[in-house]
Order: structure tokens, then sequence, then C-alpha cells
């Protein structure tokens, strides 16, 4: 809950509602001073394939043009189909080690110590 309560107080928080206001999706983001750095996408399974995933994403690229950003960043599962052949069909590229800046590789080996598998992560960066 604290991390969530850091990206209202100073990052970028998106929501897909529901006309009655419902959340159905959301997007955490940070301004890393070069990139604005995606943490978290998700939309309710029920609501996936609508396209609500694509325009918080292309909520998100306009936000990083107004802030003068270079690019849009994110950690995410290589072969799970919803993450990064999802993001790859939304312009992402998957970042190849030696392309990996010190933050990135930072944020990789936390996901890594917290338990994720090493080989299944990768970095990508639109």
């Amino acid at each position: 809950m604290s991390a969530h309560l850091h990206y209202l107080c100073s990052g970028v928080v998106l929501a897909a509602t529901e006309p009655g206001g419902a959340i159905v999706g959301f997007l955490t983001a940070e301004n890393t001073g070069t990139a604005l750095h995606i943490w978290q996408m998700a939309v309710r399974y029920e609501r996936q394939g609508q396209g609500l995933g694509r325009r918080l994403l292309d909520v998100a690229v306009g936000r990083a043009r107004a802030l003068n950003l270079l690019a849009l960043t994110l950690t995410t599962f290589r072969d799970v189909p919803w993450d990064a052949p999802f993001y790859r069909r939304c312009g992402f590229s998957v970042l190849e080690p030696s392309q990996l800046d010190a933050r990135l590789r930072a944020i990789l080996r936390a996901k890594i110590a917290h338990g994720l598998p090493g080989d299944r992560r990768c970095a990508m960066r639109r």
C-alpha cells in the first residue's frame, strides 16, 4: 500500500474506470529523470482484450512527452503472453544485457532477490 501511496503523491497513477466509477485497470509509473518507468499495469481479466491496456500506455506516452522524457521503460516476464509479447506489440523493445543502464540492472536484481526467476525477466524500452 505504501508503494501505491508513493506513486499517488510523486509519480504517475492512471486509472481506467467504468461509468459508475469502478476501476477496471491501472498503471503506476515514476519519472526517473530520463524515462518514465512503468512499475505496474493491470487490467481486470474480464475487461482484457478491449484496448484498455493500450489506452493506459498511450496516456503514459503522452505524460512522458509532456515531461520531455526520452523513453518509457519497464521490467516484465519474457514469456507470458500479456507481458513482453503485449508490450512488443505496443512498440517496446527488449533490452539486451549490454543495453541496460545501472537503474534497470538494479531493478532486475531486486525483482530476482524477491524471488522472481531471473531467466524469465527482461527490461524493455519504448
